[in-house]
């Protein structure tokens, strides 16, 4: 089911929360706060969407990275129901796509509840204060062809990490539902 984010709600506070990645190091979200702002990327390994624009994510996350601006991505799918979610396919899918950023399992989604997470991709963006600023799509490409894009998520973060503040446009992310239990 294609789904679109809403519209973000600027200026909410990120909620804390306490992951693992597939091989049970745990992460919090006080830790993965960067000195410029934190992306959280809810994700899965069986989207087309994601599939689309992973390799695009893995380079804006550099960028952002070399700014200060740490990423985490999330996967929130009741795997049970998409096996190919799994947290040994999140390795794989992570390897495949050489990740710079921890991937962690959301298991009893409790933590894309409380962010609000309603399909793969969702990109939050958060300042250095962890205020939200952005919720939107990664680029203008899509699922087209990426040479002439526009990195609307990352120009956001990467002015979020001077300004603290989020554009004013932003364009939904498109995807597909995450898969609840």
């Amino acid at each position: 089911m294609l789904l679109e984010t809403p519209k973000a709600e600027n200026g909410t506070t990120a909620e804390p929360f306490t992951l693992s990645d597939p091989k049970g190091a745990s992460y919090s979200m006080s830790e993965l706060q960067g000195k410029n702002g934190l992306l959280i990327a809810f994700i899965c390994n069986h989207c087309p969407y994601v599939k689309a624009i992973a390799s695009r994510l893995v380079e804006d996350a550099k960028r952002l990275q070399e700014a200060g601006i740490n990423v985490v991505a999330i996967n929130a799918n009741d795997y049970n129901q998409v096996p190919q979610d799994s947290p040994a396919n999140m390795l794989l899918f992570a390897e495949k796509h050489s990740f710079n950023f921890p991937y962690l399992v959301d298991e009893d989604q409790s933590v894309s509840k409380a962010y609000g997470a309603v399909c793969t991709p969702d990109f939050f963006g958060f300042n250095s204060a962890g205020e939200l600023q952005y919720r939107g799509r990664l680029d203008s490409a899509a699922m087209g062809d990426a040479t002439n894009r526009e990195p609307e998520l990352m120009d956001a973060m990467l002015a979020m990490a001077t300004t603290g503040l989020g554009p004013a446009t932003q364009h939904p992310s498109i995807g597909c539902s995450i898969k609840w239990k």
